[in-house]
């Protein structure tokens, strides 16, 4: 399934969400016939790569796309500007790329592979997003290696700060 739509980057001027692409519930509640998620995969613009994201309900009844600094920088992105967008749910199993660092001490390591899975979709998630931005693989590994390694510190509890803490040790 893809849905193709076009919406105008706005900014919502809020202290939690910058700059978003507005959805309309009618094409959200396309995507959630066909799922239970509001994790989406989305191409701006007919570019690649596609991009995992959510659908965030705007508490009117609507729906929108946050798009961040990073995101906006890599498609050259302002407000206003009419934004072309390819949507499909996303039936991957984290919601976003599985960094292949990470999966191969997931698989050499039972300890750490049960805290990572034991913890929430959105920690998890929010773990691989710190693992996978390092365009380097020496990094990526580094990073992965210390967040496993806190994990089974803690025994799967999960306390940010703590974590990022340790890895700026590490």
């Amino acid at each position: 399934m893809l849905i193709s739509y076009a919406s105008t980057l706005v900014d919502l001027d809020s202290k939690l969400w910058g700059m978003v692409l507005p959805i309309p519930a009618e094409i959200v509640a396309e995507i959630l016939a066909a799922t239970t998620d509001r994790r989406i995969l989305c191409r701006f613009n007919g570019q690649e790569p596609l991009r995992h994201l959510a659908l965030m309900p705007d508490g009117q009844g609507g729906y929108f796309i946050n798009v961040g600094k990073d995101l906006r920088k890599s498609y050259q992105l302002n407000e206003g500007d009419l934004v072309k967008l390819d949507i499909s749910p996303d039936n991957s199993r984290y919601g976003m790329p599985m960094p292949e660092e990470m999966a191969v001490l997931l698989e050499q390591d039972g300890e750490a592979e049960h805290y990572f899975h034991a913890l929430t979709m959105g920690k998890q998630r929010a773990l691989l997003h710190i693992i996978g931005k390092p365009k380097t693989s020496a990094t990526r590994l580094k990073k992965a290696l210390g967040i496993t390694e806190y994990l089974k510190s803690v025994n799967g509890k999960l306390d940010f700060r703590e974590m990022h803490e340790a890895l700026k040790r590490s």
